[in-house]
């Protein structure tokens, strides 16, 4: 039986009417037609916008306070505010309930909402076990994926349920969320890349690089484009890598891209990726990687036309290469960190030159050494959400925003450093890890058991 029925005839609205009259839990409702099936042709309100006459009022058997919030919700696409005064766990059951789930996630975690100036610690994620997270891996909706040890860890978007399934790594070191319930995770030490059911706790393929020399092949990175997933391999002898390219719905592959075999001590070719980032506003692939030697920190960052397996721009450190480097596509830049002088720098997509370390612009004094050897930049990370850059400092996030110049400034482009945080939440163990997912920022410590999360005051639920 459905869970409303035609109950009592009412006077009004007509049978003809665009108003419809719903019952729920004994409190009437009104609403139009097109509010109903504004939240989509197979939900609960579609049903009832298209079996209503007028002669009858539905009437369903759920609590009414909690409906009056998701109607409210169907008619301006957001949450009323007295709505913070209710169990967020009790309205994900209802919109369940109504079919309209994705709505409630789209008002409460969409990327657009976050707030890069009013992020502050609102929750710590705890983790199972003594293992330290070795990565993270957020979805659009804000679910995430967190690797410690051999465990990987998930949360969904309300960050209010978590399961833990056991992999077959010692840890993981690369990790891609491709749905709540779906991850790509690969490591260092251990051949093929695997996907992960994470919601039955087991391997649904393991992919695998053939190299020339029939070793195995390990991950060092991850990436991934609306259409594709790509893989840095290395071979397990180390002296080849590559970057594969597939299908990211079929995973079948698609090409390869910077096939390097290494011969005697070809340092740039040796070098595999390490990170990979699609930028979607020009269609290219950013590819880094570095390597420490004898002779201090090495390291390349490639631009890859996917279609055509070309090298659009290329860039080798040698004298302050990068501790980490992102792609700011809205703003059409490469941010990176000095692993020596610890300095932010930044190259302008629109005006790339093939003037090597020269093309970085720094953002900083410019005037920061090496001191007796020490990397000031060692283990910061740089990542890039809307149009900001974040970057981690020791146990600090800086938030870089580009300051709006008038038409008559011909000085440059002028990037404004600010510390993110009230001043309870700065400091603390040194950031291993960075992500984000809908609206919010993701961040591990060392040497914790723990992810922090970080929301803006006015989307807390």
């Amino acid at each position: 039986m459905p869970p409303f029925a035609g109950s009592e005839p009412v006077g009004f609205p007509k049978p003809d009417s665009n108003i419809v009259s719903i019952d729920v839990g004994g409190q009437l409702f009104q609403t139009t037609k097109q509010t109903l099936t504004s939240a989509g042709p197979k939900t609960f309100f579609s049903r009832i916008a298209a079996e209503s006459s007028g002669l009858h009022t539905p009437f369903v058997d759920r609590d009414p306070e909690l409906f009056s919030l998701l109607l409210s919700l169907l008619r301006t696409g957001n949450l009323p505010s007295k709505a913070k005064a209710f169990d967020l766990q009790d309205l994900i059951i209802e919109s369940k309930f109504y079919g309209i789930e994705s709505l409630l996630v789209n008002s409460l975690s969409n990327p657009s909402q976050l707030e890069p100036f009013n992020l502050q610690k609102s929750l710590l994620l705890p983790l199972n076990g003594r293992d330290s997270p070795s990565a993270l891996a957020a979805t659009a909706s804000g679910a995430l994926h967190v690797a410690h040890g051999s465990k990987i860890t998930s949360f969904d978007w309300s960050l209010r349920r978590k399961s833990t399934v056991l992999t077959q790594f010692t840890a993981v070191d690369s990790l891609l969320a491709l749905s709540p319930a779906l991850a790509a995770a690969g490591a260092n030490d251990f051949s093929g890349l695997q996907i992960l059911d994470l919601e039955k706790g087991r391997v649904r393929e393991t992919i695998n690089w053939e190299n020339v020399t029939k070793s195995g092949s390990t991950v060092q990175a991850i990436g991934s484009s609306p259409e594709n997933m790509f893989v840095s391999f290395e071979s397990s002898r180390r002296n080849s890598n590559s970057i594969m390219v597939y299908d990211l719905h079929t995973l079948t592959p698609v090409t390869e891209i910077s096939h390097n075999e290494i011969f005697g001590a070809n340092i740039d070719s040796a070098i595999p990726a390490t990170k990979l980032q699609w930028i979607e506003g020009y269609n290219l692939l950013m590819a880094s990687g570095s390597h420490s030697g004898p002779s201090g920190v090495n390291g390349n960052i490639r631009l890859w036309d996917v279609r055509s397996g070309n090298v659009v721009w290329e860039v080798s450190e040698k004298v302050d290469c990068f501790a980490d480097v992102a792609v700011c596509d809205s703003l059409s830049v490469i941010f990176k960190v000095g692993v020596n002088s610890g300095e932010a720098s930044y190259v302008d997509l629109r005006n790339l030159s093939s003037g090597g370390e020269n093309a970085w612009v720094c953002l900083g004094d410019n005037k920061r050494k090496i001191l007796n050897g020490k990397k000031e930049g060692f283990g910061c990370k740089v990542e890039t959400q809307g149009n900001q850059v974040f970057c981690t400092k020791g146990g600090e996030v800086e938030l870089w925003s580009e300051v709006v110049m008038g038409s008559g400034n011909s000085s440059g482009r002028i990037f404004k450093k600010n510390l993110m945080g009230r001043v309870r939440d700065m400091g603390g163990a040194k950031i291993t890890n960075l992500a984000f997912g809908g609206s919010t920022m993701f961040l591990t410590r060392k040497d914790q058991q723990c992810v922090e999360v970080w929301q803006s005051s006015s989307r807390e639920f």
